[in-house]
C-alpha cells in the first residue's frame, strides 16, 4: 500500500520536475526569436558575397603585379570616384554625374519601351488581326541583339545619348511586349464568359479581366525588362557620350584602370539590383490580391 502511494506520489512529481521543452517562447522572448527571423534572410544574402571577397582577397593578396587589383584598393577608387581627395584623378568625384546620367538613360528607355510594349502586347494577345500583323516581324526582329543595332543606331541618332536611349530602349522592350503576350494569351476563358454574364462587355473586359489577370506575367516582363536596360547601358554608352557608368567603363579600360571598372561594374549591379527591389515591391502592391503574389 504504501508503495503503491510513493509511486503514484513519485508520478505526480515527474511532470513538474522535467523542463518544458516544447512550449512555446514566453512573451518577453518572442520579440527575440522574430528579430532572428528577420535578420536570418540577410544573413544568408551575405554569405556568397563575403565568401567571394574573401577568395578575391587571398588569390590577388601579395601579387603586387597582378592584373586584378585587391578589394581594398578596388574600395579606395571607389571612394575616390564618390568623393574625391585619394587619387585626384579625371575620375575622382564624378560618381554621382556619371550615375545619374546612366539613371535618366536607363529609366527613359525603360519608361519608353513600356508604354510602347504594354498596350502592344495586350492587343496582340487578344485581337487576332494585331497578331497575324504584327506578330511574325517581331518575331523576325527580336532574336537580333542589340549589339548588332549599335552602327544603325549611330547612323540614324547620330554620337551622343539619343543612340544610347534607342538601345536601351530595344533592350527594356521585348522581354516586356513577351511577356505581356503570355500573359493575356494565358487568361482563362471561363473568365471573359463570367464577365459577360455580368455585363461586362467589349473593350471593359481590358481593363476588368484581361489587365488584371495578365498583370503577374506583365510585372515579370517588367523585371525582367529593367534587368536589361541596365545590361544594355554600357553598349549604349559606347555611343560617344561623355557622362554615364558605361563611358566610365569604356575610358577606364582604354587606361588600363581595372580598379575603375570593376567600380563601374560594382556601381551597376546595385542599381539594378535596387531597381528590381522598387519593381517587385511595386508589383507585390499591386498583387496583393492574387494568393501567389500578395
Amino acid at each position: 500500500m504504501s508503495a503503491a502511494i510513493e509511486g503514484a506520489t513519485l508520478s505526480a512529481a515527474l511532470p513538474s520536475a522535467m523542463p518544458a521543452q516544447n512550449q512555446s517562447p514566453t512573451p518577453a522572448a518572442a520579440p527575440l526569436h522574430g528579430l532572428l527571423g528577420h535578420l536570418r534572410g540577410p544573413a544568408l544574402a551575405l554569405v556568397v558575397p563575403l565568401a567571394t571577397l574573401a577568395l578575391w582577397h587571398f588569390a590577388t593578396a601579395n601579387r603586387p603585379y597582378s592584373l586584378v587589383p585587391p578589394p581594398a584598393e578596388v574600395w579606395l577608387a571607389l571612394r575616390d570616384m564618390a568623393f574625391g581627395g585619394i587619387n585626384d584623378d579625371a575620375f575622382s568625384a564624378t560618381l554621382w554625374t556619371h550615375l545619374w546620367a546612366s539613371l535618366s538613360r536607363v529609366y527613359g528607355g525603360f519608361a519608353l519601351a513600356a508604354a510602347a510594349a504594354l498596350p502592344l502586347g495586350l492587343m496582340i494577345g487578344r485581337v487576332p488581326l494585331v497578331r497575324a500583323l504584327l506578330d511574325p516581324v517581331l518575331q523576325i526582329l527580336r532574336p537580333i541583339p542589340v549589339t548588332a543595332w549599335l552602327p544603325l543606331a549611330m547612323i540614324l541618332f547620330g554620337l551622343g545619348p539619343r543612340s544610347a536611349f534607342f538601345l536601351v530602349f530595344l533592350g527594356a522592350f521585348y522581354p516586356i511586349l513577351v511577356n505581356t503576350v503570355f500573359g493575356v494569351r494565358s487568361v482563362e476563358p471561363r473568365l471573359f464568359e463570367a464577365a459577360s454574364m455580368l455585363g461586362c462587355t467589349g473593350p471593359a473586359q481590358f481593363l476588368r479581366v484581361v489587365l488584371p489577370a495578365a498583370l503577374p506575367s506583365i510585372f515579370t516582363g517588367l523585371r525582367l525588362g529593367l534587368g536589361f536596360a541596365w545590361v544594355v547601358i554600357v553598349v549604349g554608352e559606347m555611343t560617344g557620350v561623355q557622362t554615364g557608368l558605361g563611358a566610365v567603363i569604356m575610358e577606364a579600360r582604354q587606361l588600363s584602370r581595372t580598379e575603375i571598372v570593376i567600380c563601374g561594374m560594382g556601381v551597376i549591379g546595385i542599381a539594378g539590383f535596387v531597381s528590381d527591389w522598387i519593381v517587385m515591391r511595386i508589383g507585390r502592391r499591386l498583387l496583393s490580391w492574387s494568393p501567389s503574389h500578395g
